[in-house]
């Protein structure tokens, strides 16, 4: 067995409030589109597609992560690619989701109170914060929503849908499973394909979603047990923003 293929391990969401207690110390890294980046990445930004409000028509991701993303995608055997879903996110693109998976949940488990609600919830989307001492992982351009395809374009079949808030989403959900048939086995071997490339890279990945991985965040160096983060939120200057900050400087 390589290691591309080691098997996947059932590993606990962290404390939350510990790792929220994280020191960041930014290392200034800026943000970097992935729409003029050549392959071997390919670029599918799910939310625009989806309609979500707010959502932009590219992804963004510290430059540092770029690099990452590239070393991850040279490690793929040949005719697998890494699609990058979603990157750093506008505040008002992680109220949206997260107030509508709040929303859908509360229909569903009606007699759940608030902080059981946000316990559900949190599995598959944080709560958005824009704290600089705490800021929802997207938000710091560290964390990368990602899958695999063939050369074709065509999405492999990683067990569930992105975004999907089935138990079957978390990473090694799979593993579990006692006599795979071979859709199953076929499950399995992309996602530590997956997991394998992307944490070979530097990257660390939430055990609730099998696509989402972080690198210089705080969930990262929870994961990787770094005394500090080097990303914590940041921002995107609008054009009139950029202008204003010019003219005061003239």
């Amino acid at each position: 067995m390589n290691f591309l293929s080691q098997p996947l391990q059932s590993l606990p969401e962290p404390d939350w409030q510990q790792l929220q207690a994280l020191p960041i110390v930014d290392n200034g890294d800026p943000l970097v589109p992935l729409g003029l980046v050549p392959s071997p990445l390919r670029v599918y930004p799910a939310y625009f597609h989806l309609g979500v409000p707010g959502a932009l028509t590219d992804c963004y991701v510290r430059s540092s992560v770029l690099g990452r993303l590239q070393q991850a995608a040279t490690l793929l055997p040949a005719g697998i690619e890494l699609v990058v879903l979603d990157g750093w996110r506008p505040f008002r693109v992680q109220e949206y989701l997260f107030e509508t998976l709040v929303d859908a949940l509360k229909r569903h488990f009606p007699d759940e109170d608030e902080q059981g609600l946000l316990v559900r919830a949190r599995h598959f989307v944080s709560p958005p914060s824009q704290d600089e001492a705490s800021p929802s992982p997207h938000l710091t351009g560290g964390a990368v929503d990602v899958c695999l395809c063939d050369s074709r374009g065509q999405l492999l079949n990683m067990g569930t849908g992105f975004d999907d808030i089935s138990s079957w989403s978390y990473t090694a959900a799979f593993e579990a499973v006692a006599k795979p048939g071979p859709v199953e086995a076929e499950i399995i071997e992309h996602r530590r394909l997956l997991h394998s490339c992307m944490t070979r890279a530097g990257f660390t990945n939430l055990p609730s979603e099998w696509w989402h991985y972080d690198y210089g965040n705080q969930s990262w160096a929870w994961y990787s047990q770094a005394p500090q983060a080097q990303f914590g939120v940041i921002r995107q200057h609008s054009l009139a923003e950029r202008w204003r900050n010019q003219v005061s400087l003239s």
